[in-house]
């Protein structure tokens, strides 16, 4: 599986819920693609925020449209959730910048040419996949992503379910006779524990790395990382040894997915992958249900062998009498890993530094190039 994914050209990155990313460029894609975007300090630009009105209201709260507010031009409203009206011609014609997120329209031609002054794209969301187009890269105009910002809560919730599968205080939920179980169940008894456990980390992308940073504090958990494109000693110096997948499968008690969707990775973990994992591991899932067979996963955990948690589904969400849901020990959360509530203020924070350090004449720090789209999400 690994040959295909190496032969891909592509790094291990998550997205979650999410996002893209891509942590670990290597030295000749950073030196191709990474040029000196040190200018003066220019006024204060002329700035629209195009995203839908409901992320419009959960990213940006008060405080942070004022904050917007101060780095923009002062013209018309700042958010206008639809450019298509042929009356937003003029304003468009001279924005310099545009602020994004979720529910953004498409940077395609028609659109790119009625802003002939665009020179930069303050993503306030993770992935820019859906948000750009070839006819994007063929302008000279900066873009760059908040998925840094978006791999924090993924991260944390993903350092929540491994501690909690460990001491498997979500699965017997799911049944009436939980407290009786975990009492004397010998199958249940003699798996609880944090203690002299393996956790397995698919893809030492931003929110791997992440993960195996917020493990520290848990000496009892030995923490092993599968990605080929990683650094043996990058990872060691984070606290996890690297290893092949076949490795790691058969050794650990609960699997991690960090890996990017992409059609090389579709499935990368099926029945053979599921079987190699020993009797009683746990797969959680916060990357793109694609990654997973489900029908594989199914067969697994119907027969007791394997538990699962998944926050992401293929398809999403799954039917209302799909089996995994109605299994005892798999628990599936409807996308909520990522930036929810609160959370999504780090968002609009990453995108409004990033237009801060732009108005200043810094470079920005977290840009996103044509070529990462070849491997992330």
């Amino acid at each position: 599986m690994f040959e295909c994914v190496r032969s891909a050209g592509f790094r291990f990155d998550h997205v979650a819920c999410t996002g893209t990313h891509s942590l670990h460029w290597n030295r000749a894609l950073r030196q191709a693609h990474t040029r000196d975007t040190r200018r003066p300090m220019t006024p204060r630009p002329a700035v629209l925020a195009a995203l839908s009105t409901e992320a419009w209201d959960l990213v940006f709260d008060d405080a942070r449209r004022a904050r917007l507010q101060t780095l923009a031009a002062p013209g018309g409203p700042l958010h206008v959730p639809a450019l298509d009206a042929p009356t937003l011609d003029d304003r468009l014609a001279a924005v310099e910048v545009l602020v994004t997120g979720w529910g953004a329209p498409v940077l395609d031609a028609p659109l790119l040419d009625r802003l002939p002054r665009l020179r930069a794209v303050f993503h306030a969301a993770g992935s820019v996949r859906g948000l750009v187009s070839d006819a994007f890269w063929e302008r000279d105009i900066l873009l760059t992503s908040a998925a840094e910002a978006n791999a924090a809560p993924v991260a944390e919730y993903t350092l929540a379910m491994i501690l909690l599968s460990g001491k498997r205080a979500l699965l017997p939920l799911r049944t009436a006779d939980a407290q009786h179980d975990l009492r004397v169940g010998p199958r249940v008894g003699g798996r609880i524990g944090n203690l002299d456990r393996t956790v397995g980390i698919v893809g030492f992308s931003r929110i791997g790395r992440r993960v195996v940073d917020l493990l520290h504090p848990f000496p009892g958990l030995e923490v092993l990382v599968a990605d080929p494109y990683a650094d043996a000693e990058e990872v060691a110096a984070a606290g996890a040894r690297l290893v092949p997948l076949d490795a790691l499968l058969p050794a650990v008690d609960l699997l991690s997915l960090h890996a990017p969707a992409l059609p090389a990775t579709r499935r990368m973990i099926g029945r053979a992958q599921l079987a190699a994992l020993r009797d009683g591991a746990t797969v959680l899932n916060t990357a793109r249900g694609a990654l997973l067979d489900h029908d594989a996963l199914l067969v697994e955990c119907a027969a007791g062998r394997l538990d699962a948690i998944l926050d992401v589904t293929d398809p999403e969400p799954l039917p209302p009498d799909h089996p995994l849901l109605h299994l005892p020990n798999v628990a599936v959360t409807p996308h909520l890993a990522g930036s929810l509530g609160t959370e999504a203020h780090r968002l609009a924070d990453a995108a409004l530094d990033e237009l801060e350090a732009w108005v200043a004449g810094r470079p920005p720090r977290h840009p996103v190039h044509r070529a990462d789209l070849a491997h992330s999400a």
